[in-house]
């Protein structure tokens, strides 16, 4: 029957369907916490456990292994993992597949020290936003409907959401492992919202994300966690039970007349839950706490089905989140009448690329020391390592003079395919930077390469050219106090993508830092944030119109000038993509 509690065989623990939840849900509030899980920011941008479990065995090999990196590019091949995996198990000190233990045991194998855990997670959440559910979170918070959510997430996307909602930063309180006694205050003095960060801001200076580290978390929030657990009932999404550490506090927590509003476990999918959580919601039976799992979408999805049901002032109205709510599928841009709405979106077509470069066959190594040969000859050339060589955009004089020394075999040209734009592979990589360097020579601006993305700014940001520029974010430039090493500047990021059989360039507003290192990298970051944090939609929409229109003017863009040899040549459209509304 609709709504009624039923057993499931299989698991052996209770199951209510997501309308009977909500109904619960609209009736018990303010007695119910959150607890939300990595699974909660998917939607968001951030990457999950499983997504970076992936992740961490691809470096494993291509370091270990010594392949280039577009060799197991497609993480989402059953083959690659396959490889990827027997090469993980012929290691023999790490976790099997599907260990509670694995993604901590592999991420502090790829990344022993802290600082560099700690700056890879700042780089997986640098471009996260706000999902739908965030953004409903935050309205729940401000209609006071919510008023303690705990997270094992680094993210800052709960803030940002209560920033939305609120129009300002300060209603919100934010603990995390540096700062227990904040929490511990917040509660006794009921003092909402507050969200509790179990394994710390990515910005903490006692980050936790290894198995070691995770055993030692902190001993109060953990404490906090367990009395809070005795007074409210708790909901728990996006959130798979993998470390011991709080789904022993939530055990701890278990005695009769505890979790007095119930213990919810959003689940998504139809496989079988974790037995940790299955074994959690039985103990919570078996004490006579309401507990049961709830079979959900998604954590947006949830969200949007909760507000529904509950009474929203006027302040906070339904109309703003299906305002906010958008699905987006690839579309044309519109020629003539287009039914329904449409959504812009970030994203340049390339519409004219290289079609080859230049292919060197001879006895070098890796990319490593293809890089080490370009940088001690000083030439400029833009370069990938394929299995088939070196390929090359530059005059021929400089590739020959970069290249003779290790025995040059054979001399052509490569044909660039289509299909090995369509993910990450050399071609694409070698074509990335390339767009990159035609942008930066067309339009005066500083380029800097990251892994995955570019980054450009202002030469010259005095220069009257930026006056407009100026008008829309005030100074372009400066140092951030404090750090008298570290240089802000006004810029944006661009990578390149594939959609609708189609290479974009994406485009998003970015803050530039120069002087960037280990030791400054927690202050550049909330200067960052800082300064962005105001950046609504009209605000961003302005400057991404800004860039777009400094980088795509009419002509041929050309990544080094050269006269002879293979040069890269682009042409971008002039309008931004747009992407059709469902059910507009």
């Amino acid at each position: 029957m609709r709504g009624e509690t039923h057993v499931h065989e299989q698991h052996r623990c209770d199951e209510i369907s997501l309308d009977d939840f909500t109904r619960r849900f609209s009736l018990r509030a303010n007695s119910l916490m959150w607890l939300l899980g990595a699974g909660a920011s998917a939607s968001a941008g951030v990457p999950t456990a499983s997504d970076l479990i992936w992740r961490f065995k691809q470096e494993l090999f291509v370091s270990q292994r010594r392949v280039p990196r577009q060799a197991v590019a497609d993480l989402g091949n059953p083959a690659v993992r396959n490889r990827l995996q027997a090469h993980v198990d012929s290691n023999g000190l790490l976790p099997k597949r599907g260990s509670p233990s694995e993604y901590s045991a592999l991420f502090e194998s790829v990344y022993p020290a802290e600082a560099d855990r700690s700056a890879f997670i700042e780089r997986q959440i640098s471009n996260a936003r706000p999902s739908y559910g965030h953004a409903a979170l935050g309205v729940l918070i401000k209609a006071e409907l919510t008023q303690i959510v705990w997270t094992t997430n680094f993210d800052p996307l709960i803030a940002d959401a209560c920033v939305q909602a609120f129009g300002s930063t300060g209603h919100l309180t934010s603990v995390d492992l540096d700062r227990p006694q904040l929490g511990e205050d917040a509660v006794s003095s009921q003092r909402w919202p507050v969200e509790i960060k179990l394994h710390g801001d990515f910005r903490s200076a006692q980050l936790k994300n290894t198995s070691g580290e995770l055993r030692q978390q902190d001993g109060r929030l953990r404490k906090l966690l367990v009395e809070t657990c005795r007074g409210r009932g708790l909901v728990v999404i996006g959130y798979s039970g993998r470390d011991d550490s709080v789904m022993g506090s939530l055990a701890v927590a278990l005695e009769p007349g505890s979790f007095p509003g119930g213990l919810f476990w959003m689940h998504h999918g139809h496989e079988r839950p974790a037995d940790s959580v299955v074994g959690l919601l039985r103990k919570a039976a078996e004490v006579g706490v309401e507990a049961a799992l709830v079979r959900v979408a998604s954590f947006d999805e949830t969200l949007r089905d909760i507000v529904r049901v509950c009474d929203l002032t006027d302040d906070v109205s339904l109309a703003e989140f299906d305002r906010r709510r958008t699905r987006k599928t690839p579309a044309p841009q519109p020629t003539g009448t287009l039914g329904g709405s449409t959504v812009r979106i970030n994203a340049l077509h390339v519409a004219e690329y290289p079609h080859e470069c230049r292919r060197v066959v001879c006895d070098i190594g890796g990319y490593s020391e293809v890089r080490e040969a370009v940088t001690k000859a000083g030439r400029d050339v833009l370069f990938a390592r394929v299995r088939s060589g070196v390929l090359l955009f530059g005059d021929d004089g400089d590739v020959r003079t970069t290249l003779n020394p290790y025995a040059i075999s054979d001399f052509g040209l490569h044909p660039i395919e289509i299909k090995r734009l369509r993910y990450d592979s050399g071609e694409r990589g070698l074509m990335r930077e390339a767009l990159a360097r035609a942008l930066a020579r067309q339009a005066a601006l500083d380029h800097i390469r990251h892994r995955s993305f570019d980054l450009l700014a202002p030469s010259d940001g005095a220069s009257d050219r930026w006056s407009d520029l100026r008008d829309l974010v005030g100074n372009l430039s400066g140092h951030v106090e404090g750090h008298p090493e570290l240089r802000w500047r006004e810029g944006f990021g661009t990578r390149l993508g594939w959609a609708d059989k189609r290479l974009w360039l994406l485009v998003e507003p970015r803050i530039v830092f120069d002087g960037l290192s280990g030791e400054n990298r927690t202050a550049a970051s909330g200067f960052a944030r800082e300064r962005t944090v105001q950046r609504y939609n009209r605000e961003l929409h302005a400057l991404v119109s800004f860039w777009v229109s400094v980088i795509a003017r009419p002509g041929e863009l050309r990544a080094l000038g050269v006269a002879t040899g293979v040069d890269a040549r682009f042409r971008l459209g002039k309008n931004l993509a747009v992407s059709k509304r469902i059910g507009a």
